[in-house]
């Protein structure tokens, strides 16, 4: 049973969409999942990490790693010790510092993912492959306004681009 089947008619209609939308979330997560094991033998948690990654050339220390994945240091470092393991990503030193490492692609590592984020992609738009141009604009603009409300400092200006 999905979260969705939960909602009885009697519900306000906010905690239904709310059910709805908490659905459509998992299904569309759950299919991305299998895909990335099935396609590249690889977890939701390591194309994370290595997104990260690679939005950030230089690296990242391992606290920022955690902090912007919303995980603990040591799932962190679980993921990371596996790819440093196949090459995928590299510690090196972080200058002034000799505690602390910053964590990167390597170029084996960024060649994979941009396979991976490719594919990604394509796996997203053919989850919304149901809507037409026009409802995903539509849809795309009333989360904005719903983000807004719920995030008044957060800028929405390209949520309608």
């Amino acid at each position: 049973m999905d979260l969705e089947a939960r909602a009885h008619s009697e519900h306000p209609d906010e905690l239904r969409l709310w059910l709805r939308l908490l659905t459509c979330t998992q299904l569309i997560e759950k299919e991305v999942r299998n895909s990335l094991r099935e396609q590249f033998a690889t977890t939701l948690p390591r194309f994370d990490l290595m997104s990260q990654l690679e939005r950030s050339p230089e690296g990242l220390k391992m606290n920022e790693l955690s902090r912007r994945m919303m995980v603990t240091g040591g799932n962190v470092t679980g993921i990371t010790d596996q790819l440093v393991a196949e090459e995928l990503v590299e510690r090196v030193n972080v200058e002034g510092d000799r505690r602390a490492w910053r964590v990167r692609l390597t170029t084996r590592g960024r060649a994979l993912f941009n396979e991976m984020a490719h594919q990604h992609e394509a796996w997203i738009v053919e989850a919304f492959a149901g809507l037409a141009p026009k409802e995903i604009t539509q849809l795309h603009k009333l989360l904005g306004k719903v983000k807004q409300h719920t995030h008044p400092q957060t800028n929405t200006e390209t949520e309608t681009e």
